[in-house]
């Protein structure tokens, strides 16, 4: 990997950003886990993606479609989801090449870390 920015869209470079959770540190909040998630899509990395998936709504296999290109992620709304909570939700816009996709994402804490739960996809 290159120092180049982080996908998410956080100043500094990726390894310093959300490479390191995906090198296996923890995400402190929802947001954090939500923007490394999304740097997992950028990055193809499915690995990660299922492992910080809840067990009880992750499902077997994940197949990314390799022609996706992510080009932007815009955080619209936090709730929760701090050091001092068990839940939180993440509404954000991420943008790829023809479109753009609007996620309300739910988080929970399994064993003290983050897991993304689910999602819905209010109007944009």
């Amino acid at each position: 990997m290159t120092s180049r920015s982080c996908p998410c869209g956080l100043s500094g470079p990726y390894e310093k950003c959300c490479g390191r959770f995906h090198a296996g540190a923890a995400a402190p909040t929802a947001e954090a886990l939500m923007r490394s998630r999304y740097s997992a899509f950028v990055k193809g990395d499915a690995g990660y993606l299922l492992r910080t998936w809840h067990p009880r709504t992750r499902p077997a296999l994940l197949d990314l479609d390799p022609g996706m290109r992510w080009t932007g992620l815009e955080v619209l709304e936090t709730t929760d989801g701090s050091a001092f909570h068990s839940t939180g939700t993440v509404t954000f816009r991420a943008s790829y090449r023809g479109g753009s996709l609007r996620e309300r994402s739910r988080f929970e804490r399994v064993g003290g870390a983050w897991v993304y739960v689910d999602g819905e996809f209010p109007g944009a």
